[in-house]
């Protein structure tokens, strides 16, 4: 199974909308946890990757186009 790519910024599907009726989340916040902030009324969850990576559908809108290439090679 591929696993799924994201990144900060991303708006994402979830497979459950959140209890405003809204399914999309925008992450602003990746590390062993990540954080998810509802498009529809601005709310914020901090939930365990684990938990986050099954329960997104897709990537709707990337945050790569926005921000340029930050990737820099050490």
């Amino acid at each position: 199974m591929e696993r799924k790519v994201f990144q900060l910024g991303d708006i994402v599907q979830m497979k459950k909308s959140h209890p405003c009726g809204s399914n999309e989340m925008e992450i602003i916040r990746m590390g062993m946890d990540i954080r998810i902030k509802c498009v529809g009324c601005k709310h914020s969850v901090l939930i365990p990757r684990a938990k986050f990576e099954k329960n997104m559908k897709k990537v709707l809108r990337s945050a790569e186009g926005d921000q340029g290439s930050e990737m820099t090679s050490i």
